[in-house]
């Protein structure tokens, strides 16, 4: 994997693949098919070896703020199927042996997820109180970088989806509070829709510099960005 992401390839013209509707599959069905086949970004993963196409908006986004140091301590909520855990275990030189420049990745989910060489899996909830303590154990002390690409499964209703997805993102704003060393850094998925101007008033009081970004990556019809705070305050 490189810094950039997207090999060349990628920038080349493609083809669109045309999907016909299968007799019993729904229309959102073939929809979503047809964007995949036709996403150069799922292509890329998987010639990469990437879990995920998301992977490619961590990268554009850490290519723009280099938050993930080698060295750095990162804790990452949500991480399943762990696209985003790949590129933070590459960034911070996780697994480039022990030694000066050495960072560590905590990946944490509710859910199983397979092991990613140099990452730590804990299968855990970060709501629980028992969290933080056991993954500042695993990181040897505080976290450089929280992430957070969580997303609840959508119902199709906006405000509702919107709602849903800021409980989510305030939820790990305030996880990140009880972990971040001074200096640290936060990033996290949200919605448009309203409410999350609130959150971003929050991450003001919290961080130096807080900021919306929506990398190349998310696609254009996505209400999502994503919100990048540095400079954390203790």
């Amino acid at each position: 994997m490189t810094r950039g992401g997207r090999g060349s390839g990628s920038r080349g013209r493609r083809l669109a693949t045309s999907v016909r509707t299968a007799k019993g599959r729904k229309g959102a069905s073939t929809r979503w098919l047809r964007r995949q086949l036709n996403d150069p970004y799922v292509a890329d993963a998987a010639r990469l070896g990437l879990r995920s196409r998301a992977a490619f908006k961590l990268i554009q986004i850490d290519d723009r703020f280099r938050i993930l140091r080698p060295g750095a301590r990162v804790v990452e909520l949500g991480a399943a199927p762990g696209g985003w855990t790949q590129v933070a275990v590459e960034r911070v030189k996780a697994k480039s042996g022990e030694g000066r420049g050495k960072g560590k990745v905590v990946a944490v989910d509710i859910l199983p997820m397979d092991p990613v060489p140099g990452a730590v899996i804990l299968q855990h909830d970060f709501y629980a109180p028992s969290a933080a303590p056991a993954i500042e154990e695993a990181l040897g002390g505080r976290a450089d970088v929280v992430l957070s690409d969580m997303a609840p499964n959508t119902t199709g209703h906006p405000e509702t989806d919107h709602l849903r997805i800021m409980a989510l993102a305030e939820a790990a704003h305030d996880f990140a509070r009880s972990v971040l060393a001074t200096g640290g850094a936060f990033v996290a998925k949200v919605l448009h829709g309203g409410s999350e101007n609130d959150l971003i008033e929050a991450l003001r009081h919290d961080f130096a510099e807080v900021k919306r970004v929506k990398p190349p990556a998310s696609r254009a019809d996505s209400a999502e960005f994503y919100v990048v705070a540095t400079g954390f305050r203790r």
